[in-house]
Protein backbone atom coordinates (compact mmCIF):
# COMPACT_ATOMS: atom_id res chain seq x y z
CA UNK A 1 0.00 0.00 0.00
CA UNK A 2 3.17 2.33 -0.14
CA UNK A 3 3.98 4.29 -2.78
CA UNK A 4 7.40 4.56 -4.48
CA UNK A 5 10.02 6.73 -2.97
CA UNK A 6 9.86 9.35 -4.99
CA UNK A 7 7.04 10.15 -2.86
CA UNK A 8 9.01 11.33 0.32
CA UNK A 9 9.28 14.38 -0.93
CA UNK A 10 5.67 14.92 0.13
CA UNK A 11 5.00 16.63 3.60
CA UNK A 12 2.89 14.48 6.03
CA UNK A 13 0.16 17.05 5.30
CA UNK A 14 0.08 16.87 2.10
CA UNK A 15 -0.17 13.01 1.92
CA UNK A 16 -3.02 13.19 3.99
CA UNK A 17 -4.30 16.44 2.14
CA UNK A 18 -3.65 14.27 -1.19
CA UNK A 19 -7.17 12.19 -2.73
CA UNK A 20 -5.25 9.48 -3.88
CA UNK A 21 -7.74 6.67 -2.43
CA UNK A 22 -5.87 4.04 -0.43
CA UNK A 23 -1.91 4.52 -2.27
CA UNK A 24 -0.86 6.89 0.47
CA UNK A 25 2.58 6.51 1.56
CA UNK A 26 3.49 5.59 5.14
CA UNK A 27 3.87 8.43 7.47
CA UNK A 28 6.52 8.49 10.36
CA UNK A 29 5.69 10.58 13.31
CA UNK A 30 8.00 11.90 16.14
CA UNK A 31 5.56 12.04 19.58
CA UNK A 32 6.24 15.20 21.59
CA UNK A 33 9.00 15.17 18.92
CA UNK A 34 11.00 12.05 19.98
CA UNK A 35 10.31 12.28 23.99
CA UNK A 36 12.23 8.55 24.12
CA UNK A 37 15.61 10.43 23.32
CA UNK A 38 15.44 14.03 23.40
CA UNK A 39 13.21 16.71 25.95
CA UNK A 40 9.76 16.74 24.97
CA UNK A 41 7.93 19.37 23.10
CA UNK A 42 10.85 21.67 22.98
CA UNK A 43 12.93 23.06 20.26
CA UNK A 44 15.56 21.33 21.05
CA UNK A 45 14.08 18.00 21.17
CA UNK A 46 12.34 19.03 17.56
CA UNK A 47 15.63 20.03 16.25
CA UNK A 48 17.47 16.52 17.03
CA UNK A 49 14.10 14.17 16.34
CA UNK A 50 14.31 15.94 12.48
CA UNK A 51 17.94 14.96 12.29
CA UNK A 52 16.85 11.27 12.67
CA UNK A 53 14.16 11.39 10.00
CA UNK A 54 11.00 11.55 10.28
CA UNK A 55 7.83 12.89 8.49
CA UNK A 56 6.32 14.69 11.47
CA UNK A 57 6.46 16.01 14.84
CA UNK A 58 3.63 15.78 16.75
CA UNK A 59 3.14 18.22 19.65
CA UNK A 60 0.21 19.88 22.26
CA UNK A 61 -0.60 22.85 22.50
CA UNK A 62 -1.23 25.48 25.17
CA UNK A 63 -2.34 29.05 25.54
CA UNK A 64 -0.74 31.55 28.23
CA UNK A 65 -2.90 33.90 29.74
CA UNK A 66 -1.82 36.70 26.85
CA UNK A 67 -3.36 34.65 24.87
CA UNK A 68 0.00 32.85 23.07
CA UNK A 69 0.11 29.01 21.87
CA UNK A 70 2.80 27.32 23.02
CA UNK A 71 3.72 23.61 23.20
CA UNK A 72 3.17 21.65 26.51
CA UNK A 73 1.08 18.38 26.63
CA UNK A 74 -0.04 19.34 29.90
CA UNK A 75 -2.34 22.33 31.37
CA UNK A 76 -0.33 22.48 34.24
CA UNK A 77 3.66 22.43 34.24
CA UNK A 78 4.66 19.03 35.19
CA UNK A 79 6.50 18.08 39.01
CA UNK A 80 9.04 15.60 37.22
CA UNK A 81 9.92 17.85 34.14
CA UNK A 82 9.95 21.35 35.49
CA UNK A 83 12.65 23.74 37.62
CA UNK A 84 12.30 26.58 38.48
CA UNK A 85 14.79 29.85 38.29
CA UNK A 86 16.79 28.78 41.08
CA UNK A 87 16.84 24.97 39.85
CA UNK A 88 14.53 23.09 42.09
CA UNK A 89 11.92 21.02 40.91
CA UNK A 90 8.49 22.66 41.21
CA UNK A 91 5.85 21.36 43.45
CA UNK A 92 3.29 19.72 41.99
CA UNK A 93 0.12 20.50 40.96
CA UNK A 94 2.48 23.14 39.33
CA UNK A 95 1.40 26.25 38.12
CA UNK A 96 -1.69 26.00 35.16
CA UNK A 97 -0.33 27.54 31.70
CA UNK A 98 -3.29 29.53 31.12
CA UNK A 99 -2.68 31.43 34.42
CA UNK A 100 0.79 32.52 33.44
CA UNK A 101 2.26 35.24 30.54
CA UNK A 102 4.41 33.67 28.11
CA UNK A 103 7.20 35.62 29.83
CA UNK A 104 6.64 33.71 33.51
CA UNK A 105 6.40 30.43 31.70
CA UNK A 106 9.67 30.81 29.65
CA UNK A 107 11.03 31.27 33.26
CA UNK A 108 10.91 27.17 33.49
CA UNK A 109 13.20 24.89 32.45
CA UNK A 110 11.84 22.16 31.19
CA UNK A 111 14.83 20.37 29.58
CA UNK A 112 15.52 17.16 31.82
CA UNK A 113 13.55 14.80 33.63
CA UNK A 114 13.63 14.60 37.61
CA UNK A 115 16.09 11.27 38.49
CA UNK A 116 13.62 8.51 40.43
CA UNK A 117 10.82 9.42 39.14
CA UNK A 118 8.01 7.24 36.46
CA UNK A 119 9.22 9.60 33.89
CA UNK A 120 12.82 8.77 34.18
CA UNK A 121 12.13 5.03 34.44
CA UNK A 122 9.88 4.82 31.36
CA UNK A 123 12.51 7.04 29.18
CA UNK A 124 15.48 6.31 30.39
CA UNK A 125 17.50 6.82 27.34
CA UNK A 126 16.55 10.02 27.29
CA UNK A 127 19.36 13.08 26.72
CA UNK A 128 19.22 16.00 29.08
CA UNK A 129 19.37 19.45 27.19
CA UNK A 130 19.66 21.51 30.20
CA UNK A 131 18.03 25.54 29.74
CA UNK A 132 15.30 24.45 27.71
CA UNK A 133 12.65 26.36 28.23
CA UNK A 134 8.62 25.63 27.01
CA UNK A 135 8.44 26.95 23.60
CA UNK A 136 6.03 29.25 21.62
CA UNK A 137 4.04 27.18 18.63
CA UNK A 138 5.66 29.91 16.80
CA UNK A 139 9.40 29.41 17.34
CA UNK A 140 8.90 25.44 16.74
CA UNK A 141 7.09 26.21 13.33
CA UNK A 142 10.28 28.31 12.54
CA UNK A 143 12.35 25.05 13.97
CA UNK A 144 10.83 22.49 11.69
CA UNK A 145 11.04 23.97 8.00
CA UNK A 146 10.64 20.89 5.70
CA UNK A 147 8.47 18.79 7.88
CA UNK A 148 4.61 18.81 9.46
CA UNK A 149 3.69 20.23 12.58
CA UNK A 150 0.70 17.17 13.92
CA UNK A 151 -0.54 19.79 16.46
CA UNK A 152 -2.99 18.72 19.11
CA UNK A 153 -5.22 20.80 20.55
CA UNK A 154 -5.08 19.94 24.35
CA UNK A 155 -8.66 20.91 25.10
CA UNK A 156 -10.38 19.38 28.04
CA UNK A 157 -14.10 18.82 28.21
CA UNK A 158 -14.01 17.36 31.76
CA UNK A 159 -12.00 20.28 32.88
CA UNK A 160 -12.45 22.89 30.92
CA UNK A 161 -11.56 25.76 33.83
CA UNK A 162 -7.67 24.47 32.51
CA UNK A 163 -8.09 25.77 29.23
CA UNK A 164 -9.09 28.17 26.81
CA UNK A 165 -11.97 27.36 24.80
CA UNK A 166 -11.43 24.66 21.93
CA UNK A 167 -12.19 27.16 19.35
CA UNK A 168 -10.17 29.68 20.94
CA UNK A 169 -7.17 27.36 20.83
CA UNK A 170 -7.97 26.62 17.39
CA UNK A 171 -7.53 30.16 16.22
CA UNK A 172 -4.60 30.53 18.40
CA UNK A 173 -2.83 27.52 15.95
CA UNK A 174 -3.91 28.94 12.94
CA UNK A 175 -2.92 32.65 14.00
CA UNK A 176 0.43 31.32 15.06
CA UNK A 177 0.67 29.30 11.33
CA UNK A 178 -0.35 31.91 9.39
CA UNK A 179 2.38 34.05 11.07
CA UNK A 180 5.03 31.88 10.29
CA UNK A 181 4.09 31.31 7.12
CA UNK A 182 3.68 27.37 7.87
CA UNK A 183 0.35 26.98 7.05
CA UNK A 184 1.63 24.35 4.05
CA UNK A 185 2.20 22.03 6.74
CA UNK A 186 0.15 22.00 9.87
CA UNK A 187 -2.36 19.41 10.88
CA UNK A 188 -4.34 19.33 13.26
CA UNK A 189 -5.59 16.45 15.58
CA UNK A 190 -7.41 16.51 19.23
CA UNK A 191 -9.65 14.07 21.32
CA UNK A 192 -12.02 16.59 21.97
CA UNK A 193 -13.37 16.88 18.44
CA UNK A 194 -15.36 20.40 19.19
CA UNK A 195 -11.87 22.34 17.62
CA UNK A 196 -12.03 19.86 15.11
CA UNK A 197 -15.25 20.98 13.90
CA UNK A 198 -14.68 24.62 14.14
CA UNK A 199 -11.56 24.12 11.88
CA UNK A 200 -13.44 22.09 9.27
CA UNK A 201 -15.96 25.59 9.62
CA UNK A 202 -13.13 28.41 9.33
CA UNK A 203 -10.30 26.46 7.43
CA UNK A 204 -11.87 23.58 5.45
CA UNK A 205 -8.86 23.11 3.86
CA UNK A 206 -6.80 22.15 6.59
CA UNK A 207 -6.30 18.72 7.08
CA UNK A 208 -7.68 17.10 10.44
CA UNK A 209 -6.94 13.72 12.41
CA UNK A 210 -9.80 12.62 14.78
CA UNK A 211 -7.85 10.95 18.05
CA UNK A 212 -9.91 8.57 20.02
CA UNK A 213 -9.18 6.85 23.20
CA UNK A 214 -11.33 4.71 26.14
CA UNK A 215 -12.92 8.06 27.52
CA UNK A 216 -13.51 9.70 24.66
CA UNK A 217 -15.35 6.89 23.43
CA UNK A 218 -17.30 6.35 26.97
CA UNK A 219 -18.37 9.69 26.64
CA UNK A 220 -18.88 10.43 23.61
CA UNK A 221 -21.71 13.35 24.35
CA UNK A 222 -18.92 15.41 25.52
CA UNK A 223 -15.64 14.74 23.55
CA UNK A 224 -17.22 14.09 20.32
CA UNK A 225 -20.40 16.02 20.55
CA UNK A 226 -22.00 13.10 19.81
CA UNK A 227 -25.05 12.10 22.02
CA UNK A 228 -24.05 8.10 20.98
CA UNK A 229 -23.28 6.41 17.98
CA UNK A 230 -24.48 3.22 17.20
CA UNK A 231 -21.82 2.10 14.48
CA UNK A 232 -18.02 1.97 15.07
CA UNK A 233 -15.33 4.23 16.34
CA UNK A 234 -14.27 4.46 12.67
CA UNK A 235 -17.36 5.40 11.56
CA UNK A 236 -18.26 8.08 13.77
CA UNK A 237 -14.33 9.34 12.35
CA UNK A 238 -15.77 9.09 8.87
CA UNK A 239 -18.79 10.95 9.82
CA UNK A 240 -17.32 13.74 11.63
CA UNK A 241 -15.16 14.22 8.43
CA UNK A 242 -17.59 13.99 5.70
CA UNK A 243 -16.98 15.79 2.68
CA UNK A 244 -13.79 16.84 3.23
CA UNK A 245 -11.66 17.53 0.69
CA UNK A 246 -8.44 15.95 2.04
CA UNK A 247 -8.26 12.18 3.68
CA UNK A 248 -9.29 12.74 7.25
CA UNK A 249 -7.13 10.50 9.76
CA UNK A 250 -8.56 8.47 12.41
CA UNK A 251 -5.30 8.46 15.46
CA UNK A 252 -6.38 5.53 17.36
CA UNK A 253 -4.67 3.85 20.27
CA UNK A 254 -2.87 0.74 18.69
CA UNK A 255 -3.83 -1.35 22.00
CA UNK A 256 -7.12 -0.83 21.21
CA UNK A 257 -6.91 -1.34 17.25
CA UNK A 258 -7.76 -4.74 15.36
CA UNK A 259 -6.24 -5.43 11.74
CA UNK A 260 -10.02 -6.16 10.61
CA UNK A 261 -10.54 -2.31 11.70
CA UNK A 262 -7.75 -1.11 9.84
CA UNK A 263 -8.86 -1.98 6.83
CA UNK A 264 -12.70 -1.61 7.33
CA UNK A 265 -11.79 2.27 8.59
CA UNK A 266 -9.56 2.61 5.19
CA UNK A 267 -12.80 1.20 2.94
CA UNK A 268 -14.35 4.29 4.81
CA UNK A 269 -11.58 6.56 3.17
CA UNK A 270 -9.58 7.19 6.52
CA UNK A 271 -5.77 7.39 6.94
CA UNK A 272 -5.14 4.80 10.20
CA UNK A 273 -2.77 6.35 12.58
CA UNK A 274 -2.74 4.58 16.13
CA UNK A 275 -0.43 6.38 18.52
CA UNK A 276 2.01 5.71 20.53
CA UNK A 277 3.95 3.22 19.48
CA UNK A 278 7.30 2.47 21.08
CA UNK A 279 8.22 -1.40 21.05
CA UNK A 280 9.48 -2.98 17.33
CA UNK A 281 7.48 -5.99 17.72
CA UNK A 282 3.79 -3.82 17.99
CA UNK A 283 5.39 -1.48 14.93
CA UNK A 284 5.87 -4.88 12.61
CA UNK A 285 2.45 -5.77 14.01
CA UNK A 286 0.90 -2.73 12.81
CA UNK A 287 3.00 -2.14 9.72
CA UNK A 288 2.19 -5.88 8.70
CA UNK A 289 -1.55 -4.85 9.23
CA UNK A 290 -1.12 -1.82 6.51
CA UNK A 291 -1.99 1.31 9.09
CA UNK A 292 -1.03 4.32 7.44
CA UNK A 293 1.47 5.60 9.38
CA UNK A 294 2.73 5.50 13.50
CA UNK A 295 3.34 8.53 16.19
CA UNK A 296 6.15 7.01 18.46
CA UNK A 297 8.15 8.20 20.90
CA UNK A 298 10.96 6.01 18.89
CA UNK A 299 11.31 7.50 15.51
CA UNK A 300 14.75 5.43 15.50
CA UNK A 301 13.29 2.48 16.21
CA UNK A 302 10.63 3.02 13.93
CA UNK A 303 13.00 3.53 11.16
CA UNK A 304 15.08 0.38 11.59
CA UNK A 305 11.56 -1.73 11.30
CA UNK A 306 10.39 0.41 8.22
CA UNK A 307 14.24 -0.85 6.87
CA UNK A 308 13.15 -4.25 7.52
CA UNK A 309 9.37 -4.00 6.23
CA UNK A 310 10.79 -2.42 3.31
CA UNK A 311 9.33 1.14 3.16
CA UNK A 312 11.12 4.11 2.53
CA UNK A 313 12.72 6.68 5.11
CA UNK A 314 12.56 9.95 5.63
CA UNK A 315 15.71 12.08 4.92
CA UNK A 316 17.30 13.71 7.74
CA UNK A 317 16.70 17.04 8.14
CA UNK A 318 19.80 19.62 9.92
Amino acid sequence: MVCAAVCRNLTAGQALASAAGMTQRFILSGHRGARGLFPENTVEGFAATLALGVDSVELDVAVTADGVAVVSHDPVLHGDLTRGADGAWIAEPGPVIRSLTLAELQGYDVGRIRSGSRQAALFPDQVAVDGARVPTLEAVFRATAGVTVDAELKTLPDRPELTVSPESMADAVLRAADATGAGGRLVVRSFDWRGLAHLRRVRPALPLVWLTAGDGVARADRWWGLPGYADSVAAAVAGAAAGAPWRPGWAPHFKTLGEEEVSAAQAMGLAVLPWTVNEAADMARLIGWGVDGLCTDRPDIARAVMVAAGLPLPDPVG
